[in-house]
């Protein structure tokens, strides 16, 4: 059944189940051998659940809308009770998760069967997935290459065949930078579309999304429907979608659209002309398809983002330290974490109460400002990276100065972390792959509370210019 079932979507899997064509037994057995074959190639799986995931599959699942389909979560954020979980670093041991998300619920509610755990950098900093503790996730298009990050593993996971959706989160762009070096759809939703009760109101400030990583785009929209909403309790929540649902609106009836195209990085720094290439691409289809194009005029202070975004991600980062040491019931030496990780929280500590809400401050003023410059255009087309996937070890710092390797991330990714910031919903696309085989992906940004423009906009695209065939060399 495997050469039948590995390169659906999910979608189309589940329907498979509610036809009595395939058990959910099989699904997720096919998807454990898959994962068993390629993982030493590409470490995509760092903490395996074969024998609970085969044991629910052989019970009675919830009859949710993707009953049956194999699933994988990213090692951060969303925990699962019982289950190892230690955002990729040496300082959680083998602590297990004491409670489950909100969003870890909606999964399992919706039928998805948890195969594994995938591999993350430390603390989700780095936009690639290298963590001291288990070692590079390797990109299947090309394994001297980095699968981005920081949900690195579930990109790989899902680019290589081994379950057709898995988890991710998104604080600078983690959703959307491994979505474009794997060749998948990456949606970052709209600030507090999906929760992150029970353990937190909001997430650095706002930065972070939930969502996932996919193969297509009605998987990302129907995972949406199934995940998003407010607790009782959340501190805000997304603006209500305006259609019945976010599926409907990858089908619904095309409207021009005036998008603006921006392929200059908004903090200055180079841009690979394979990235413009695919920007460039993706704008040629868009106006094939009837909607309007112009140059963007968008101008942000580049070098005061970037200030301001450091700050507030520093004391993330301690606070982030901060939750584990209260975790284990200890506090964190130097050598618990590498060093990239303690320069940030040491950088994030000596910040003061007012410095971080200044630099706050400082960032709400450039998110009204890129919100002015929304109310003339419907969407914005961008690069989702200013380069092409990095080759493994490119972030590394050298001895001594552990700083450099994010200031090198800064220049990889001056496209994505704007709209953490403001909150928009934001969606990577596999419309490019350069001459080396590498997928380029093109980034689509809407309005806040927006996702229905995008998903329409992104089905479009889909039909016109497909990925669907397309396969890495590693795969199953």
């Amino acid at each position: 059944m495997s050469d039948d079932t590995t390169w659906l979507d999910a979608t189309a899997q589940a329907a498979l189940v509610r036809k009595g064509v395939v058990s959910p037994s099989e699904l997720v057995g096919d998807a454990v051998a898959r994962i068993e074959k390629l993982n030493p190639q590409i470490n995509a799986v760092i903490h395996e659940l074969f024998d609970r995931a085969l044991a629910e599959a052989d019970g009675t699942l919830p009859d949710g809308p993707f009953q049956g389909v194999p699933f994988l979560l990213k090692d951060l954020g969303a925990e699962l009770a019982g289950t190892p979980f230690c955002e990729g670093t040496d300082f959680a041991g083998d602590y297990r998760s004491t409670v489950t998300q909100e969003l870890t619920a909606r999964f399992v509610r919706a039928g998805f069967v948890i195969c594994g755990k995938t591999n993350t950098p430390e603390f989700g900093i780095l936009p690639t997935a290298e963590p001291r503790r288990f070692g590079a996730s390797r990109n299947p298009w090309n394994t001297g290459h980095s699968t981005g990050g920081s949900s690195g593993g579930s990109a790989a996971a899902v680019a290589s065949g081994m379950v057709p959706v898995a988890h991710a989160n998104d604080g600078g762009g983690s959703i959307r930078i491994p979505a474009s070096c794997c060749g998948l759809v990456g949606l970052k939703p709209t600030r507090a579309r999906v929760s992150t009760a029970p353990q937190y109101g909001d997430l650095m400030g706002g930065l972070v999304a939930e969502h996932v990583v996919t193969r297509s785009v009605r998987d990302s929209a129907a995972i949406l429907d199934v995940t998003a909403g407010p607790v009782p309790g959340d501190p805000y929540w997304a603006p209500p979608r305006r259609g019945p649902s976010f599926a409907a609106a990858v089908d619904a009836a095309k409207m021009p659209l005036r998008i603006a195209v921006m392929t200059a990085s908004p903090t200055g720094s180079a841009v690979h002309p394979d990235c413009v290439a695919g920007a460039t691409f993706a704008a040629s289809v868009c106006e094939a398809l009837g909607h309007q194009l112009e140059e963007a005029r968008l101008v942000v202070d580049g070098d005061a983002f970037t200030s301001h975004f450091i700050n507030v991600w520093a004391a993330g980062n301690a606070w982030a330290m901060s939750d584990w040491e209260e975790r284990i019931g200890r506090t964190a030496a130097e050598g618990d974490v590498e060093p990239l990780s303690w320069a940030l929280v040491e950088l994030g500590r000596s910040i003061g109460a007012d410095r971080y809400l200044k630099s706050t401050q400082e960032l709400q003023k450039i998110s009204r400002q890129i919100a002015e410059y929304f109310e003339g255009i419907d969407v914005l087309l961008t690069p989702t990276l200013a380069e092409p996937p990095a080759p493994l070890g490119t972030f590394d710092s050298p001895p001594g100065e552990p700083l450099v390797g994010l200031l090198r991330a800064a220049a990889y990714v001056p496209f994505t972390p704007p709209f953490n910031v403001t909150g928009q919903p934001g969606i990577s696309l596999p419309l490019h792959w350069n001459d080396a085989g590498l997928p380029i992906g093109v980034q689509f940004v809407g309005r806040f509370g927006d996702e229905e423009t995008l998903l329409t906009l992104a089905g479009q695209l889909e039909q016109a210019a497909p990925w669907a065939e397309r396969r890495p060399p590693v795969s199953a």
